[in-house]
Parts: structure tokens; C-alpha cells; sequence
């Protein structure tokens, strides 16, 4: 067995929104804020985030969504993809991601990939790591403003460090199993991380290192 290492930073382009799921209502607080690390403070990107987005856009990019109703992919749904590319490419993702279909699980070998979470760089400590954007309804008939509330974004130019490791397996395909790797980066990119996207949130570059 061996462990690829990618590292590298991940740069913010448009406001990003990670919830932090906090419960504790303030007077005057925001009322989306963003998960920040107990200890310094700072946000940080959950690494569950971006791997779950990844296997997420990798299915709808392998044809794996629309036919199985939206549930996540597993091994016992292999038996109704019949053309063979399509076939090895989700054996792929489920050594990559891991299997869905507790039955089998270990079929396949242990989930290949593994995303840390992004703590902020150490360039970005001390530069402005929060912003107040503010929502509302319109009303569709008066076309007055209604309901307005308070969303916590991380602002564009902030920067996170992140390390994907990929263990590779003596039987695995090495160069495929990268390639979805970075075919995952690249849907990322082109689509975007956290909530909110479909209003511009969460647009991101990954920068690597080396």
C-alpha cells in the first residue's frame, strides 16, 4: 500500500457560507453564522464538506443519481449498470468514497480517501474573516422586501490550507483512482462548496502545492 499526499490552499472567490450550526439565539446576532474553530475562532472548512460535495458531483458525473432515485451510490446497484466503463468507473468511487450498502461493506477494501479539515492560513490570520450579507423575501405581489435575516459568510481573498490523502491499494488502479480525485477538484471549482450556491455563494480555486 501506498499514501498520495495533495496539499495546497483552497482560495475563496465569493462569499462563503458553512453553517455552524449554532443554536443560541442573540439579540441583534447574525442569524446564519459560519462554524468556527472552538479554540482560535477562525472559520475553517469541514473536510466532511468538500468530501462529501466531491462524491456527491462524481456521482451525477458518472450517470449515478437520476437512475437510482438519488440515493447514494453503493455496490448493490452495480449489477444495473451494463455498459463496463460506466461499471469500473463506480467500482472506482466506491473504493475511493466507501460503500453505501452496509451489506457489503469491505467488498470493495476501506474508503480510500481522506479529507482533513481546512484550517485557515496562516497569510489569511490577519486579514477581515467575516461578513454580514443580508437577505429577504420579496413579495411577489407588492414587490416589497419581507422576513429580512442575516447570513455570516467567510469573505473573498481568504485562503485554507488543505491535505487530501489517497491510499492506494496493491490491486487498485493508481492513475484512475487519482483522476477521480482530481475530476472531483475540478466539479468543485466549476460548481461551488457550502450553502447557498445557486445565489453566488461559495465559489472556490484550489492551488497546489509544489
Amino acid at each position: 500500500m501506498k499514501i498520495n499526499k495533495l496539499n495546497g490552499h483552497i482560495e475563496v472567490l465569493t462569499g462563503l457560507h458553512i453553517g455552524g450550526g449554532d443554536d443560541v439565539m442573540k439579540i441583534g446576532g447574525i442569524d446564519n453564522p459560519i462554524i468556527k474553530d472552538s479554540n482560535t475562532g477562525f472559520p475553517y472548512i469541514p473536510g466532511s464538506s468538500i468530501k462529501g460535495k466531491m462524491r456527491s458531483l462524481l456521482e451525477w458525473h458518472g450517470k449515478l443519481v437520476a437512475p437510482f432515485e438519488g440515493k447514494p451510490f453503493g455496490s448493490d446497484k452495480l449489477d444495473k449498470i451494463l455498459d463496463p466503463n460506466d461499471k469500473l468507473n463506480a467500482i472506482n468511487l466506491i473504493k475511493l468514497f466507501g460503500d453505501s450498502n452496509a451489506k457489503n461493506k469491505g467488498e470493495y477494501g476501506f474508503t480510500r480517501i481522506s479529507v482533513s479539515d481546512c484550517k485557515l492560513s496562516v497569510d489569511s490570520e490577519k486579514m477581515e474573516l467575516s461578513e454580514a450579507k443580508y437577505e429577504n423575501t420579496i413579495d411577489r405581489k407588492s414587490g416589497m422586501a419581507s422576513n429580512p435575516r442575516q447570513t455570516e459568510r467567510v469573505p473573498s481573498g481568504v485562503k485554507f490550507d488543505f491535505d487530501i490523502r489517497v491510499k492506494i491499494l496493491d490491486d487498485d488502479d493508481e492513475e484512475a483512482l487519482m483522476a477521480m480525485v482530481q475530476k472531483g477538484i475540478e466539479l468543485l471549482e466549476a460548481d461551488y462548496l457550502g450553502g447557498s450556491g445557486s445565489r453566488g455563494y461559495g465559489r472556490v480555486k484550489f492551488h497546489f502545492a509544489g
